[in-house]
């Protein structure tokens, strides 16, 4: 039975702390950014009215200054969340099945090609979770859908009923705040609770811009059909509504739904939840991500404004370690210690697949309305690359193209 000696060294994650605390965060809660009275009411009457418009995220060259830093305050704190849930969704998960030595099923290459239908069985030794983390707060008017109420806000009330929540002791009100050395041991503690976590820009502070772990237990309460009419309408499958091609266009649509996510549409209450979250938050003009830990794909899939990726691990022998090695003009001992782990006679090591859209999956540039083609892919995988350790701040990602590859 073999264990990763790895853990996260906590000072990595210090330095992320360091970087939120006493560089970005001074900006941002000086100059906190405050939508005038006039421009929250339209926004208001926007989604209360127009309920079917997909409003997009604003690019960063759209954005005014203070904007500007909220946004790298968010990228930076996005990448520092990252790093501990693949860990915990990958590393930790693999540590478990052999702790109870348990043979790890390693993904498949179908897997991860676009319309895959392969999966495996649940396990209860996989860590599971979905994390949601906005750029800013969450409107209100979406609470019937994403369900945050007082009754599941992130406060000791609420915590003292968790079955498992082992920092309860330690618990105090800033706990949840992302600038708080010990926020990411937080989040870990409150991962195993069932439905999602939401992090976002705390509501409750008006002058200033402060990132929360403010509701945890948060369900998604969309309808699939309503997520498929809103992102057939986007992509100019209909006009009007879901049936008016009839309901063999309608069950395409919501199928080809599932596609745009980079799931299959037979894929289970989790992932289910996790791509509706995240076509709903696209109603909201900032941007977000979601997260989101499966055992059935053994994977931790993230959704953000620039698509869909997954992470995975992938298993190397020595033979593929010495050539990836040459190829990287390296000595195989230093790949293995800067971006495998130790295993049973092999290594592993942490892998991304990263995908686009494909012009059936785009708006048309004449945004004319056109006939769904449900044969052709709405993905394409763009670039796989294995990840380095993160207590290594000086490398970076390495190609290494595995999916479509015949060895």
């Amino acid at each position: 039975m073999i264990i990763f000696p790895f853990l996260i060294d906590t000072y990595v994650i210090n330095i992320y702390h360091f970087i939120i605390r006493l560089i970005l965060f001074p900006y941002i809660l000086k100059y906190g950014i405050i939508l005038k009275k006039a421009e929250r009411k339209q926004i208001k009457k926007d989604i209360i009215n127009c309920p079917d418009i997909l409003i997009m995220w604003l690019y960063r060259e759209r954005l005014n200054y203070f904007e500007k830093l909220r946004r790298s305050l968010y990228e930076i704190a996005r990448d520092a969340l990252e790093i501990q849930l693949m860990k915990v969704s990958l590393l930790d998960s693999f540590n478990n099945y052999n702790k109870n030595d348990v043979e790890y099923v390693f993904l498949d290459k179908s897997e991860l090609r676009p319309k895959s239908k392969k999966m495996e069985k649940e396990s209860e030794l996989f860590n599971t979770f979905i994390v949601i983390f906005c750029e800013g707060a969450i409107n209100p008017l979406l609470k019937n859908y994403i369900r945050f109420f007082p009754e599941n806000k992130a406060i000791k009330k609420n915590l003292e009923y968790l079955a498992n929540f082992n920092m309860f002791k330690k618990y105090h009100s800033n706990l949840k705040y992302f600038d708080q050395p010990l926020f990411l041991d937080f989040v870990k503690e409150l991962l195993n609770v069932d439905y999602a976590l939401l992090i976002q820009q705390d509501p409750t502070i008006k002058n200033k811009n402060r990132y929360a772990l403010t509701h945890f237990h948060v369900k998604i309460d969309w309808p699939i059909a309503d997520a498929a009419e809103d992102l057939g309408k986007y992509l100019r499958y209909i006009q009007n509504n879901l049936y008016e091609n009839g309901d063999e266009h309608a069950r395409l649509l919501q199928n080809k739904l599932f596609e745009y996510y980079g799931c299959h549409y037979s894929v289970g209450g989790r992932r289910t939840a996790a791509l509706i979250a995240a076509q709903l938050l696209k109603k909201l003009d900032m941007i977000s991500t979601v997260f989101i830990s499966s055992s059935e794909s053994r994977s931790m899939i993230k959704y953000s404004e620039r698509g869909v990726s997954k992470f995975f691990l992938i298993k190397l022998n020595n033979n593929e370690i010495s050539a990836l090695a040459a190829r990287e003009r390296i000595t195989p001992d230093e790949l293995k210690s800067s971006y495998l782990y130790p295993a049973k006679n092999y290594h592993v090591g942490i892998s991304e697949a990263v995908y686009d859209y494909t012009q059936y999956s785009k708006p048309p540039e004449n945004g004319k309305l056109r006939r769904l083609r449900p044969a052709y892919n709405w993905l394409t995988l763009v670039d796989e690359f294995l990840h380095p350790k993160p207590d290594l701040l000086t490398l970076r990602p390495i190609n290494y193209n595995w999916v479509y590859s015949t060895e």
